[in-house]
């Protein structure tokens, strides 16, 4: 549980996702509340931001515990708060790209209906859904115990390493489902539709550059970011569960879970491409900045 990777090399990713992800998605944010125009798609955007500065903002409470040797000395109340939101607002990211892909799905390819499916009010309860599940999902993390004292090596982890009769209790259970129902669903999703939008422009003979990188990004998102910390999440406890204890799992989850925050830096390039108000107005913010 100590060593060089998780003292040191962990809280260098999560500085450098902090440094880029902040200033970007701040700027991002800036840009959708006050210079693009109140469109359904920018409530889904605003939210997706949201959630990915939440991410960030807990990320200097690990970057903290890293460093001082895994050790947790900021009480059990507060190390449940910041796992819910660590990882409530990593899948409510999730959540809200796939929203957007479904937006710009009904767009492209249902532009027919695009004017009565493709209006505030669904894009409101949207994200409402997104954040109603965010807050089931993190429940059994709020109200279970997260920190654990570990005598040998006089630290207290918080969400780290767990007893044993805890991992068998209902950890993997509970992550199995949080990887169907916030990853798995999500993900194909978002292939189908960005599938039938490039193929739909492509039969149209419009323009699909945009296109092609928002798949492309998106695509990073979900299988270079999040893909690797929730199948080695899986592996961790389903090892713990069968056979083992997890422990040769260990780093490689834990390094796989700070290039999971990454997402955050990615997103901010898809709204980028996603939208040509936001893309245009972002242009401007920047040179003026220069």
């Amino acid at each position: 549980i100590q060593g060089v990777t998780t003292n040191v090399y962990l809280p260098v990713l999560y500085l450098l996702a902090l440094a880029v992800g902040l200033p970007s998605n701040l700027l991002a944010l800036w840009v959708l509340l006050f210079q693009t125009k109140p469109l359904p798609s920018t409530i889904l955007l605003i939210n997706l931001t949201v959630a990915d500065c939440l991410v960030l903002l807990a990320l200097p409470f690990r970057i903290v515990y890293h460093f001082g040797g895994n050790h947790w000395g900021l009480g059990e109340p507060l190390c449940r708060a910041v796992m819910a939101v660590f990882y409530g607002n990593m899948y409510g990211s999730v959540l809200c790209l796939t929203f957007v892909a479904v937006d710009r799905y009904v767009a492209v390819v249902h532009p027919f209906g695009a004017r009565t499916l493709r209006s505030r009010r669904t894009s409101l309860c949207m994200t409402a859904l997104v954040w109603l599940a965010v807050l089931a999902a993190m429940l059994p993390l709020l109200l279970s115990r997260q920190t654990y004292v570990l005598e040998e090596l006089q630290i207290t982890t918080c969400h780290d390493a767990l007893p044993e009769d805890e991992q068998d209790n209902y950890l993997l259970t509970y992550f199995a489902t949080l990887f169907v129902l916030c990853f798995l669903l999500p993900l194909v999703v978002v292939l189908f539709c960005h599938g039938a939008i490039l193929h739909t422009l492509l039969v149209q003979r419009q323009r699909y550059g945009h296109a092609v990188w928002v798949t492309v990004l998106v695509l990073l998102v979900f299988i270079l970011c999040l893909l690797p910390s929730n199948l080695l999440l899986l592996l961790t406890y389903s090892d713990s569960t069968l056979d083992g204890d997890g422990e040769e799992l260990y780093v490689p989850y834990m390094v796989s879970l700070a290039f999971s925050t990454y997402n955050s830096c990615i997103d901010p390039f898809i709204f980028y491409f996603v939208s040509a108000d936001f893309r245009d107005k972002a242009s401007r913010a920047l040179r003026c900045q220069s």
